[in-house]
């Protein structure tokens, strides 16, 4: 598997050109908070993991971080996702870093994308370490969605690939890529169009948003049995939304998918994906209320009712991803610290406190379902 794609290093993983197939997590914990984290990535380590990743918003954070490799062996990526300056900061504490492609933009905007992939490229060959782009369907650059009108499809892998071919301007080889969506056919298209693009470049898999389970790890199969048994992806990620003592359960559904597609055990579930879709985004460290998980969990149990209409409900637990992938969703919440933020499409509803939400989400709800449309 991953036979046609380049072998990069993890510091001393070897991730593509058929390599087993690296399993990864990322802590839930806040990554100040040095003691949690660590005993999460023990607990992730336990189970496997070949790859764990911690989240950096701020200096705070990297002091933490700093700490944090004091103690552990364990193989370290760091999400830098809107503060990308960060990276000089971190790179001498971790062996690779994700860069978000959609994120670029946010911070020195009158400087070219360009130049901030270099000063990248640059940082990670002084430090040694690797690099994924990973790019996500909630945070796809502006650029590329404009210019292929709003084909969320065509603009990840076109970005994914613009990238791509100015890392090897930049003489830059120890890269690989994600291109995620929360719909696991889109996951597939996606993958399949890069890797027929780009076939040497090593793929981390993931259906972002998963969700709750079981739903998340059925999504997620849905996509990896399309792709592994084909040769793409190198390394994954099972992004469920999960409390921080069951993280673990991400290292063991990716190695359990692992096992069963290479025994060639394939799931059937016919009618899955025509009802509901109820997605969540996995719990990080930028997660601004513990409370999301619960919430998450309670709109599941509360709009079951709805279950054969098909419609799509989104939960998420921050602002890095929250306003723009709750865009598309029928219904989407994003959650901060005190204060959860209910949409309609694109549209504010307004801001509700955790307590307060689930009533008008239902009202709201019942509205669409009593609509012309879906009677």
């Amino acid at each position: 598997m991953g036979l046609k794609t380049r072998k990069i290093k993890v510091r001393d993983l070897t991730i593509g050109g058929g390599a087993p197939i690296a399993v990864q997590s990322m802590c839930a914990t806040h990554t100040r908070d040095v003691e949690a984290t660590l005993r999460q990535i023990a607990s992730l380590e336990e189970k496997g993991a070949d790859l764990i990743r911690i989240a950096v918003d701020n200096k705070k954070d990297v002091e933490g971080l700093a700490e944090i490799r004091k103690n552990t062996k364990a193989r370290l990526a760091v999400d830098l996702q809107e503060n990308f300056p960060l990276a000089e900061l971190v790179a001498p504490h971790v062996d690779k870093i994700r860069y978000n492609p959609g994120h670029l933009h946010h911070l020195e905007k009158d400087r070219p994308i360009e130049d901030k992939v270099k000063w990248l490229v640059s940082i990670a060959k002084n430090y040694g370490i690797a690099l994924r782009v990973g790019v996500n369907c909630g945070s796809v650059a502006p650029e590329f969605l404009e210019k292929y009108h709003g084909d969320h499809v065509k603009a990840i892998v076109e970005s994914a690939a613009w990238h791509c071919d100015w890392l090897d301007k930049l003489h830059f080889e120890n890269y690989l890529v994600s291109l995620k969506d929360s719909d696991p056919e889109k996951v597939v298209t996606c993958n399949q169009a890069f890797s027929g693009r780009r076939p040497d470049v090593p793929i981390h898999l993931g259906v972002t948003e998963a969700g709750l389970l079981p739903d998340g790890v059925i999504k997620t199969r849905l996509a990896f049995e399309k792709l592994i048994p084909f040769g793409i992806g190198d390394t994954l990620r099972v992004s469920l939304t999960l409390t921080n003592e069951d993280k673990w359960q991400e290292i063991y559904w990716g190695r359990q998918i692992l096992k069963d597609i290479h025994a060639g055990k394939f799931i059937s579930v016919p009618d899955f994906g025509k009802g509901l879709n109820i997605i969540s985004c996995p719990s990080c460290s930028r997660v601004e209320n513990g409370d999301f998980v619960r919430l998450a969990m309670e709109v599941k149990q509360m709009t079951a009712y709805a279950k054969d209409h098909k419609l799509t409900i989104a939960v998420m637990g921050c602002r890095v991803n929250g306003p723009g992938e709750t865009d598309d969703a029928d219904l989407g919440v994003w959650c901060g610290p005190s204060q959860v933020t209910l949409k309609q499409k694109s549209q504010v509803i307004g801001s509700f406190k955790y307590s307060e939400v689930l009533p008008v989400l239902k009202n709201r709800l019942d509205e669409i379902i009593s609509s012309p449309a879906n009677v």
